[in-house]
């Protein structure tokens, strides 16, 4: 199954228990950037390779908001979620987790590794 033949409310459904395992709060406005982000990423994994030029644009332009609001929403989103995730699902996920002292993740780093997680188990469906 490719994963362009998902549903869309599939996709979203699946994407969002992920962040949710890893702790990103919902009520963060970056939780629905980094969700679209995923999404995108799991689409077309070029669009990690150009997080500045063409992911932040894209997802801005939904939202109708600037990239640079974008990418700030996302850190802090992704440094909310490293704070108070699910150190286990990091540990899975990146290898390693805040428990190890380690830093977070940069936002293409995180964004670009659940989008492949997703890629893999859409594939294995």
């Amino acid at each position: 199954m490719d994963i362009l033949t998902i549903e869309e409310v599939q996709l979203e459904s699946y994407v969002t228990r992920i962040m949710l395992d890893v702790g990103v709060p919902a009520h963060l406005k970056g939780y629905h950037y980094l969700r679209d982000a995923i999404m995108l990423s799991s689409r077309d994994m070029e669009a990690v390779s150009s997080v500045t030029k063409l992911l932040y644009p894209t997802i801005a332009k939904h939202f109708r908001t600037t990239d640079q609001k974008v990418e700030r929403a996302v850190r802090n989103a992704i440094e909310v979620s490293w704070q108070r995730g699910n150190s286990a699902t990091f540990e899975e996920l990146f290898g390693y987790s805040n428990e190890h002292g380690r830093h977070r993740p940069t936002n293409s780093e995180y964004i670009a590794r659940i989008a492949d997680k997703v890629r893999l188990d859409v594939k294995a469906l």
